[in-house]
This record gives C-alpha cells, sequence and structure tokens, in this order.
C-alpha cells in the first residue's frame, strides 16, 4: 500500500477551520443587526397644524378681452396717415387713421350749392304765393260784390260770370303756387340730407376708437386703398377690466348657483412662472376677482359647464389667449388638521402617517378628506382622523421606519407649527 503524501495533521486543520468558518460569519451578522436596532434614524418631521380651510374647485382658465373690436373704414378712399403706434394702449375717441377727404370735400361743396339755390327758389314761391293770396282775397271780395248787385239788377249776369271766374282762377293759381311751394321745400329738405350725409362721410374719414383698449398690428398702412367696411384695420382689445373663462364639473353646478343666489363669488388665478434666479422653481402672483357668468347649458362631450370671472387688471399682467390656474372659492372650513402630503403613506390597510412620541415612530391610521396645493407651497393633506393637531408626523425617511424605532430629527424646526397658506382642491 502506497502513501498518498499527506500528513493527518494537515488534514484535521483543514477540518478544524472549515467549521469555525461559518460561526464567525455568523457572529458578525448578529453584531451588525444588533447595532442596527439600536442605531437612531434620521428623518424630518413637522408639526400637524390646525387652521382654517378654503373649499374651493380648481380649474384651467382662459384669459378673454372684455371687449374686441375689428376697426374697418366706413368710407371709401386712400389712407393718408396712421396717427398711433402699434401695440399701444388707446382711448376711446381717439384717432386712429385719416382717409384722404378731397373728393368728399368737393362733394359738400356742391350739394351745399345746391341747398343755396333751392333755397333761394322756395323762398321766391313763397313770396309768389304771398302776392296769390291777396289776389285771391281781392277776386273773391269782388266776386261776392258782383253777385249783390247782379241780384239788385245794377249789372249783368255775364258781368256776374265773370268776376266769379276771375276768383276762382285766382284761387285755383294760389294752390298751383302753394304745390310750387311745397315742392322747393321737399328738394330743400333733400338737399340737407344729402349734405349731411356728406359731412357725415367726411366725419369717418378720421377712424377713431371706438373702445379704450390695446391696438394691435396695423394691416393696412399709409397710401393704400381702402373701401367701406371691407378689410380690418386694426384690432382693439379691452385688457382693463378683463375676463377669464373655465370649467367646471356639472356635478358642482347646483351648489355654485345656491351660492351665487346667496352673494358674490370670489375666483382666485395665478400663473406658473420661471425663477429667473436659477432655482428652477415656478411661482404667480394670485389675483382677485369674482363670477360674474354661468353659461345656461352643460358641455355634454366633456360634462362641464362654462363660467367666467372679470378681474380689474389695472397692470394689464393678464393677457388674452393665456392660461391661468383658477380656484373659485365655495366657502370656508374651520379648524381642520394639516399635514404636508409627503407624510402621508399607504399600506395594506389604507393611509397611515409616521406619528413621533418621545423620539420613538409609531404608525397611525389617518383618513385623507382631500388633497389640496396652496398658492405658494408643496401639496398638503387635510386629516380627518387619526391624529391631532401639534402630533408630529415623518415627511422624510419612512422607509426605514419600524413600528418602535428611535428616531433622529434633522430639521431644528421640526417641533415648531407649519402653516399652510391654503387653498383647497375638491
Amino acid at each position: 500500500m502506497k502513501h498518498s503524501g499527506i500528513s493527518p495533521f494537515f488534514l484535521w486543520a483543514c477540518l478544524g477551520a472549515l467549521i469555525c468558518l461559518p460561526l464567525t460569519s455568523c457572529t458578525r451578522v448578529a453584531a451588525k443587526v444588533n447595532a442596527t436596532a439600536t442605531e437612531a434614524i434620521p428623518v424630518r418631521a413637522v408639526r400637524a397644524v390646525s387652521e382654517d380651510v378654503p373649499l374651493e374647485i380648481a380649474a384651467v382658465g382662459n384669459v378673454e378681452a372684455m371687449d374686441s373690436v375689428d376697426v374697418k373704414s366706413r368710407v371709401a378712399g386712400q389712407i393718408n396717415r396712421v396717427a398711433f403706434v402699434e401695440g399701444q394702449s388707446v382711448s376711446k375717441g381717439q384717432l386712429l387713421f385719416s382717409i384722404d377727404r378731397e373728393a368728399l370735400e368737393r362733394q359738400t361743396l356742391e350739394e351745399q350749392a345746391n341747398l343755396e339755390r333751392d333755397l333761394a327758389m322756395e323762398q321766391q314761391g313763397r313770396a309768389v304765393v304771398a302776392r296769390d293770396v291777396a289776389a285771391e282775397k281781392q277776386s273773391r271780395s269782388e266776386a261776392d260784390t258782383a253777385r249783390q248787385l247782379g241780384a239788385l239788377g245794377v249789372i249783368s249776369g255775364q258781368q256776374v260770370n265773370q268776376q266769379i271766374t276771375t276768383s276762382d282762377t285766382s284761387t285755383a293759381a294760389l294752390h298751383a303756387d302753394q304745390a310750387a311751394v311745397e315742392a322747393a321745400a321737399g328738394s330743400t329738405r333733400a338737399d340737407r340730407a344729402r349734405l349731411a350725409e356728406t359731412q357725415l362721410q367726411l366725419r369717418f374719414t378720421n377712424v377713431v376708437a371706438p373702445i379704450s383698449g390695446r391696438a394691435g398690428a396695423v394691416v393696412i398702412k399709409a397710401g393704400n386703398m381702402v373701401r367701406d367696411n371691407d378689410t380690418t384695420l386694426v384690432t382693439l382689445r379691452q385688457l382693463t377690466p378683463i375676463y377669464v373663462t373655465f370649467g367646471i364639473p356639472e356635478q358642482s353646478l347646483a351648489e355654485v348657483r345656491r351660492l351665487t343666489v346667496a352673494g358674490q363669488l370670489s375666483v382666485d388665478i395665478s400663473t406658473d412662472k420661471t425663477n429667473t434666479s436659477g432655482s428652477g422653481n415656478t411661482c404667480g402672483q394670485v389675483r382677485d376677482g369674482h363670477l360674474v357668468f354661468i353659461d345656461n347649458t352643460v358641455d355634454a362631450s366633456t360634462g362641464t359647464i362654462r363660467l367666467k370671472a372679470v378681474f380689474p387688471n389695472t397692470d394689464n399682467a393678464l393677457w388674452p389667449g393665456e392660461f391661468v390656474n383658477v380656484r373659485l372659492r365655495l366657502g370656508m372650513e374651520t379648524g381642520r388638521t394639516v399635514v404636508p402630503e409627503s407624510s402621508v403613506q399607504a399600506g395594506l390597510d389604507g393611509k397611515y402617517v409616521w406619528r413621533l412620541q418621545s423620539g420613538t415612530a409609531f404608525a397611525a391610521p389617518i383618513t385623507v378628506l382631500r388633497i389640496y396645493r396652496p398658492p405658494n407651497g408643496p401639496e398638503q393633506a387635510i386629516i380627518g382622523r387619526g391624529i391631532k393637531s401639534g402630533d408630529m408626523v415623518v415627511t422624510e425617511g419612512q422607509l426605514r421606519l419600524t413600528a418602535g424605532a428611535t428616531v433622529a430629527l434633522l430639521n431644528t424646526a421640526g417641533t415648531e407649527p407649519v402653516t399652510s397658506n391654503a387653498t383647497s382642491t375638491p
């Protein structure tokens, strides 16, 4: 029998090393677990607060001009001058365009001459009528005298008839001249109407602003010909005040109508604007207005109804066509418990938060009524039950927490209540 060359001592040494290796690893794992169990877990936390929370409907709105006018020329001619600058604000009655007046001025002079001629003819006719009235009176008197003398036999019947005929002729001449005067008066009135129309057309050569507002781009430049009521010269839009239109779900219509009967509903808007400081955050100024219009039908395709609010817009910050965030305020809920939305966790049994007590974390089941976003801040959760105002809740670091875990607060302000200045979204 040959010898293998491996000593028994070496085999026993290797076997002992293999047996001791698992025991050493288990000892190290157990030590690590014990160290983790006693280590404080770093978290951030805030106190739940009790505050009055507005009950509102959030929507996306579109800014619309309260009034918009397409300015057109009411007379045909050549544009001599553009009397304003594109994009400037104009006042009602301000001159915008000047159109050539020469042809209308000549027509005015001609019609003025015709009026003066017809006035002279009318005056002449009235003088003739006055003469005819006197002659007719004299003829009628002579005819009456002839009848009396004929009855007494002083003059013949033929002479009586001649006087009567002369009287009738004078009367007929009077009526004819009166008709001529009426015709002359009619011509005079027609001349006055034509002259007034031409003078009105002459005034229309100065195209003025029908409303106060902001002017858009000039479509027709000076030197171009225009026709009456044809091409739009410029569009004016009233920006102060201004409308914002938005839609709300039809389920909210009944409540909105009920509240509008009781009083005027407030509407707030804000616009998201990029922060130029380099932080990348967005902010928007909140503006206050009120509801002025509820449409008379629900849009069947979207299930919403169109509403309109008015805003002063004295600084012209709101621009037609701009999209804004709208909040229609329906009321105010008092004494609601509020926590940051980031503190709310979802579990198999519902939503909960990690509540801190004496440096230890406990899971507290809660009921969330709704989530809302304040005008300037993160989303907040309105709590129905489960925690109360003043309780500390964890907002960061929840993934490492277990029931009864010891925590270490990273934020020194965590013990102070945090207010939200909130507006809500049902």
